[in-house]
């Protein structure tokens, strides 16, 4: 099973989630993917990914993450011990998001979205200073990210897989060229047959 998380004010919407769902998709494997629209305040969130991933083995599940999702992702393979993947991940989001306090909208609506004082708290609680077991991550960073540094993604995860993309942007507009690695980090073989 692959459960997606999305960035700061993004959602199911956007172009690495929607790529991976139409790719599982085409490989028959829709059922295993798992795509949430993301509350706002980071402790809701992460009790909307624990509800979806109740009762999944940790060996049977990957969870991907783009931005503060992949703040997100590390917290939650710390917590069930299963593989994460990570796309440009936050590695500081209490500091970075601070300046965002207020009301604003989502990027692929014009939905309001309300980031609130209390949330750089609740970040702060989610904090993994470092990662336990580096060979349950992937990450993807992009030394072109205009938002977050991938300096910081490097060093955050030592001994994980790493990838580092030269250029690119925050987005990963290349993501289609590295999925398929990502699926096969995920548990996905190339032909899309799940083992076992």
């Amino acid at each position: 099973m692959i459960l997606y998380l999305h960035g700061f004010r993004s959602s199911p919407q956007s172009f690495k989630a929607r790529l991976m769902g139409q790719r599982m998709a085409e490989l028959d494997l829709q059922a295993q993917y798992l795509c949430p629209q993301l509350p706002a305040s980071p402790a809701a969130a992460i009790a909307l990914a624990e509800s979806l991933i109740a009762g999944v083995d940790a060996t049977q599940l990957t969870v991907v993450g783009s931005s503060l999702g992949g703040f997100y992702a590390t917290w939650l393979a710390e917590r069930h011990g299963c593989r994460a993947v990570l796309l440009n991940p936050a590695v500081k989001p209490p500091r970075d998001l601070e300046s965002y306090v207020g009301v604003t909208t989502q990027y692929h609506s014009d939905e309001p979205f309300e980031f609130k004082r209390d949330y750089i708290a609740e970040l702060q609680a989610l904090t993994v200073a470092a990662v336990s077991r580096p060979e349950r991550y992937f990450l993807l960073a992009a030394t072109g990210d205009e938002v977050l540094d991938w300096r910081e993604m490097v060093a955050h995860y030592p001994g994980a897989r790493q990838r580092v993309i030269q250029g690119s942007d925050h987005g990963i507009a290349e993501f289609a060229d590295y999925l398929d690695e990502v699926l096969v980090f995920c548990g996905v073989p190339a032909q899309g047959k799940v083992p076992g």
